[in-house]
């Protein structure tokens, strides 16, 4: 008779948000590799949709708008009409916006909380209760490891990847029984479109005892694990992909 191999994703669906670059792409890419049917959920279509081209009948591209809870219905949907239930979801969409308090638009603020934070609410509460009908399910969220530590001139950043790591606590606390887990992983410094110019981001990583950013698939990595039966026993957990940089 032969192991089951815990780590196969064959049968499952999973919605990955902001998917269409960055390290939702490698999440997409490293996902239906592994087996896994995946749905890209994003605003950039032309991107998504040549993504979901490129891998093949496994991927798909469904334009989504993470701040509409009905937008997050269709999605949810579209996914369960495309491959069947969703069992697993990675609610990687982020935007950031650099200022100091006292300069931060009121408007600026509220999107980066919509984005980032309203965003990851109305993904769970989207994919929950198809979830719950078949019994299981694994919610990845991406925090930050300004979701642990602080960091200037990114109040809005910072709130909502605290918020997105206290929620995913909760979220744990109530989908445990059943069947459903909840973890949270938070990226240091990643090589991708978001932090391509930042010198700041550039001069973080040279800090940090592995001296270098990180590759997206290396958080790609990590979230296949967390939605992968070889991490049954994890959830409501911190898993910190940063080249060591809050050990500072």
């Amino acid at each position: 008779m032969s192991e089951v191999n815990d780590g196969d994703l064959t049968g499952r669906t999973v919605i990955v948000t902001g998917g269409a670059r960055g390290i939702g792409a490698a999440c997409v890419r490293r996902l239906v590799a592994d087996g896994a049917s995946v749905v890209i959920g994003d605003v950039l279509a032309a991107e998504g949709k040549a993504l979901a081209h490129e891998l093949g009948d496994r991927a798909a591209f469904v334009e989504l708008d993470v701040t509409s809870e009905e937008s997050w219905n269709a999605c949810v949907a579209g996914a369960q009409d495309l491959f069947g239930p969703v069992t697993g979801l990675v609610n990687n969409a982020g935007v950031v916006h650099v200022d100091p308090i006292d300069e931060l638009a009121e408007a600026d603020f509220r999107r980066v909380i919509d984005v980032n934070q309203v965003g990851v609410f109305l993904g769970m509460k989207a994919v929950i209760p198809g979830m719950k009908a078949v019994g299981t399910g694994s919610i990845v969220n991406i925090s930050s490891v300004g979701g642990i530590i602080a960091f200037s001139r990114i109040l809005g950043y910072t709130a909502s990847k605290w918020a997105v790591r206290g929620m995913t606590k909760t979220a744990a606390q109530e989908l445990g029984p059943f069947g459903i887990r909840c973890n949270s992983v938070h990226p240091g410094v990643i090589s991708t479109e978001m932090t391509a110019d930042s010198e700041r981001s550039h001069g973080m990583a040279d800090k940090q005892p592995i001296g270098r950013e990180g590759r997206p698939e290396e958080i790609a990595a990590m979230v296949r694990f967390l939605i992968s039966d070889e991490a049954a026993y994890a959830t409501g957990a911190e898993f910190v992909v940063d080249g060591g940089y809050i050990t500072h």
